[in-house]
């Protein structure tokens, strides 16, 4: 009699096992999958610019990884933009059109959501600037730019462009 009890308490215990099992690997499974769906934050895109001062959108930047580093590239001048050509630049670069040109220069990865070390060329004035940049969410990048001391400089926001 003990025999049968013990041999049907296992099979019990094995059922519940094998259900538990199932609802593990399914929502694994799950997980894993979503993983895969949700796209990592990066700045990676096309991002509009803004002019701090007249609050208007000036610029579209392509921002791109180069060597596990990212850059910017403007690609399109919109018609708000006031200068259309590097009047801050000197020698060769004086008053070359500013679309078509790199302004964010090497700057790393550091951490999840953040990038600094890098430079950010400003065709106003001709100067290169310290560059951090950050994502704020999937769809605004924040971009400080300074001088060496992060308290002397300006951060601006810019929004991912919808496709």
């Amino acid at each position: 009699m003990e025999t049968a009890n013990h041999k049907y308490t296992f099979l019990l215990q094995d059922r519940y096992f094998f259900t538990f099992m199932k609802k593990g690997l399914l929502i694994l499974s799950h997980i894993i999958f979503s993983l895969f769906l949700l796209p990592a934050q990066s700045p990676v895109g096309t991002w509009v610019t803004i002019d701090d001062k007249r609050n208007v959108d000036i610029a579209h930047v392509k921002v791109f990884m180069e060597d596990g580093k990212l850059y910017g590239k403007v690609i399109k001048l919109l018609p708000e933009a006031q200068n259309r050509v590097c009047k801050g630049c000197s020698g060769a670069e004086k008053d070359r059109p500013i679309e078509g040109m790199t302004l964010i220069h090497d700057v790393k990865p550091n951490g999840e959501k953040y990038w600094s070390n890098g430079k950010f060329f400003d065709p106003n004035s001709g100067r290169n600037f310290d560059c951090t940049m950050w994502l704020d969410s999937e769809d605004i990048l924040k971009v400080r730019v300074s001088l060496g001391i992060s308290i002397l400089g300006r951060t601006q926001t810019w929004s991912r462009l919808k496709e």
